[in-house]
């Protein structure tokens, strides 16, 4: 069959976008994006298509008693109604790491929103109207929603007959997965201890609130497989699950990125990717799906909301004693990333600080809210709010600046984590917190001018709820600590096909990739990579699809990384092959041909010094060198079970802020007025696309601090915000300044000496917030978001 109109097309970039390694390219995507020219997945189309249409359950938790789908069926322009019993083969469930969530429900439903049946029709409206006329016959059981209801000795088992991997090493089959770290003994520590300060804490659930909602289009082909269009963060983790769910060998299933309105994490699992293939196959027509807002809400995972129980204990000097704590993370009803989560909440948990004696326990439950996985520095973002509010109150208790005791015991190269693992790369933690200090303030009142107030610039913005009357400022600080890459073991790779060939007269690279790009940049690194390994001005991106190894999932701060490392490998071995047909070619007639350490510059053979030897297009001529290649950063392992100890991460990045915050102390109002950040990046391959990474997760930070949260109600586990009218993000209005200072501190282990950064702002945005709207109004403020009434006292601050 043919191909659907809008889909992904060949990105060349040509001497406009000239730059390799260090410079500030410009985007192919940019100002396709900008004018509203470039195709995402929801602007796909095939001819004959079909549209889908999920039922999701209107409960939380229930048996189903029936489904009866007669009416549905018999309206006109319905092609296909499916439920659980209509699926193809013995194998109807998925998961990332735990095969634990079905494709449609069976028996019982186990969160609002769950998929229970699929409707394709010509028409979306009609596919609408005919989901809407199923009927299914519920029959309410408990909720689960806490860990007290969800651990109770007589609590229904949200898996009943848990077998997976997870289930042997904790102590109830509503938790997903447990993990200790465990150094020294902090119960002797404790006793050095001048002053020991306790915390309790909460997090709320953050949706990733990407732009584009879940869509994707799947074309049945003439061999009776299926050619999936799809925007996620991962395509061969997506085949792995579709195709045994549709009985099809792997090379049946086909996937091609279409364009992604981002993701931050929210596209790494499964949403309708089996949906639109299973009604393909079923009509023989392509399918289309494309969630609404409302649907988007229930049709992915969110951030863990979490409560976080924390002890610190200090010398009267200002040197931690220990460090004690426990964090639960709700996982919602099917596992997603939850052990993953758990992974990087313990081991990160104690912060960037130097802590000899520590005892540290995470878990993620299984209940009926809805389910939880990865987004945006997943683990470590939560375990951040708590330990930085923690360090503040410590600091107070001894009469410290806050800046100055975390630099007392900021960790550094050299330092052992609380797993046993040494940090042998840069950890300048004390560096940032003295750079991003060292920023200047911005000057009080600026919403004064002699044309009188500028509203836009206090608390309640063009409400214009105050003049400055009961406006007090605040200023905080945070410095958090992530990790890079895929961990514990996991076989973290990526693959890269990269051609060499003259076309036109000139010397032209193609990268080829599976790497999902979801907004991050990659398609501009992998171009300056080429640029700087090849010597060419012309680079062409080939669309991401599995016709290519994979490249893993773009999450973890990990793709400029592992795949920008696959494609410097690569390409590597393409100059060495160029290399070898000029000296078939030409070497006779220069001596400088047998040595090593030729290079390709702007489209010629040079030798390191600057003689030119020949150029490429006659060295190439006819010929094409492509070379498919996978690269590895160094192994990690398991974290003991036990213990916690283990090589469990391959990096460590680091960023610090600092807030400036007015509060209207009388309505509860807050201004976020800066958000400086310093970060380490080992190397900004792209200081354009790095600054932008940076900005945006220092406000996807700010978001959680002071407005994001998905609310569950605690009755009924039903999501009560599925909307952007009730669930709010940050706009434009709301964005502070954001100064960035970026330091570079090579690391030696990575290409490049790069160091992941999207995730890192992410941590330290947060709790600088906080700490800031803690010294303009002297509250505790143990959760987030904050809200009014956490700050007029109408409300306890731990609901």
């Amino acid at each position: 069959m043919s191909s659907p109109s809008g889909t992904p097309t060949k990105i060349t970039q040509g001497a406009h976008t000239r730059g390799g390694v260090g410079e500030s390219t410009l985007r192919p995507d940019g100002t396709l994006k900008v004018t509203g020219e470039f195709a995402y997945s929801s602007d796909m189309w095939h001819e004959d298509m079909l549209w889908g249409q999920i039922l999701r359950s209107t409960v939380a938790h229930a048996e189903i008693v029936s489904i009866d789908t007669a009416e549905a069926l018999a309206l006109p322009g319905v092609y296909a109604v499916m439920t659980y019993d209509d699926l193809p083969t013995e194998v109807r469930n998925y998961g990332l790491e735990i095969q634990d969530t079905p494709v449609l429900a069976h028996g019982k439903v186990r969160h609002h929103g769950e998929p229970v049946a699929i409707v394709a029709a010509d028409h979306p409206e009609t596919a609408r109207r005919a989901a809407a006329k199923i009927r299914v016959e519920y029959r309410e059981l408990p909720v689960i929603t806490d860990e007290a209801s969800a651990t109770a000795p007589d609590a229904i088992h949200v898996h009943e007959g848990r077998d997976d991997h997870h289930a042997g090493h904790v102590a109830h089959p509503n938790i997903v997965h447990r993990q200790p770290i465990i150094r020294g003994d902090v119960a002797k520590a404790a006793e050095k201890a001048d002053v020991v300060v306790r915390g309790e804490y909460y997090f709320g659930m953050q949706d990733q609130a990407f732009l584009g909602p879940e869509s994707g289009l799947a074309v049945p082909e003439e061999d009776g497989g299926v050619h999936l269009y799809i925007a996620t963060q991962w395509l061969h983790s997506d085949l792995r699950q579709i195709a045994p769910v549709l009985g099809l060998p792997e090379d049946k299933v086909r996937m091609t990125l279409s364009g992604v309105g981002g993701a931050f994490g929210g596209r790494e699992d499964l949403s309708m990717q089996i949906h639109a293939c299973l009604l393909a196959l079923r009509t023989g027509k392509p399918v289309k799906i494309v969630y609404n807002r409302f649907e988007s809400f229930f049709g992915h995972v969110h951030r863990h909301p979490a409560r976080l129980y924390y002890e610190h204990g200090a010398t009267k000097d200002g040197k931690l004693t220990h460090v004690k704590c426990r964090i639960v993370l709700d996982g919602g009803a099917y596992a997603s990333a939850s052990p993953a989560v758990v992974g990087n909440a313990a081991s990160l948990g104690v912060g960037p600080y130097v802590v000899d004696d520590v005892e540290v326990e995470a878990v993620a439950l299984y209940t009926n809210n809805p389910p939880c996985g990865a987004m945006r520095g997943f683990g470590a973002v939560q375990a951040c709010f708590a330990y930085e509010a923690q360090m503040d109150k410590v600091a107070h208790r001894l009469g410290l600046d806050p800046v100055e005791f975390r630099q007392l015991n900021a960790m550094e190269q050299g330092t052992v984590m609380p797993t046993g693992q040494p940090v042998d790369s840069p950890a300048p933690v004390a560096e940032l917190l003295r750079r991003v200090k060292a920023m200047p303030l911005p000057p009080e009142r600026q919403w004064e001018s002699s044309e009188g107030a500028d509203v836009r610039q206090l608390p309640g913005g063009l409400s214009n709820t105050t003049h400055g009357e009961g406006v007090v400022r605040g200023i905080g600080y945070a410095v958090g600590i992530k990790n890079v890459g895929f961990s514990e073991g996991f076989d973290d790779y990526s693959t890269a096909r990269v051609r060499m060939e003259v076309v036109g007269g000139e010397p032209v690279a193609t990268v080829h990739t599976a790497m999902a790009e979801v907004g991050q940049g990659g398609v501009t690194v992998h171009a300056q990579i080429a640029r700087t390994e090849l010597g060419v001005a012309q680079v062409t991106i080939h669309p991401a699809n599995t016709e290519v190894g994979s490249a893993g999932s773009t999450s973890a701060s990990r793709q400029t990384y592992v795949t920008g490392g696959a494609v410097k490998n690569s390409c590597e071995l393409v100059r060495e092959r160029v290399l070898e047909i000029g000296r078939r070619k030409f070497g006779s007639y220069h001596p400088a041909w047998a040595t090593a350490e030729l290079l390709l510059e702007g489209g010629k053979v040079v030798t390191d010094g600057g003689e030119v030897l020949a150029d490429l297009v006659d060295v190439l001529g006819d010929e094409a060198v492509e070379v498919e290649a996978e690269w590895r950063h160094r192994p990690t392992e398991p974290f003991d079970l036990r213990t916690g100890q283990g090589f469990g991460h391959v990096q460590y990045s680091f960023a610090a802020h600092r807030a400036v915050v007015e509060v209207d102390t009388e309505l509860g109002m807050v201004k976020v007025v800066e958000l400086a950040c310093a970060q380490d990046v080992g190397k900004a391959l792209n200081p354009l696309s790095v600054l932008g990474q940076i900005q945006g997760g220092t406000v996807q930070g700010l978001g959680i601090a002071v407005m994001e949260e998905i609310i569950v109600d605690p009755k009924t586990a039903k999501v009560r915000n599925p909307s952007f009218t009730d669930y709010l993000i940050p706009t434009i209005l709301d964005t502070p300044t954001i100064p960035v200072d970026v330091l570079e501190l090579a690391d030696e282990h990575a290409p490049y000496g790069l160091r992941g950064i999207g995730e890192a702002p992410t941590l330290s945005s947060t709790p600088a917030v906080l700490a800031a709207i803690r010294a303009a109004t002297g509250l505790e403020l143990n959760r987030t978001p904050v809200r009014p009434e956490h700050l007029t006292g109408t409300a306890p601050s731990t609901d």
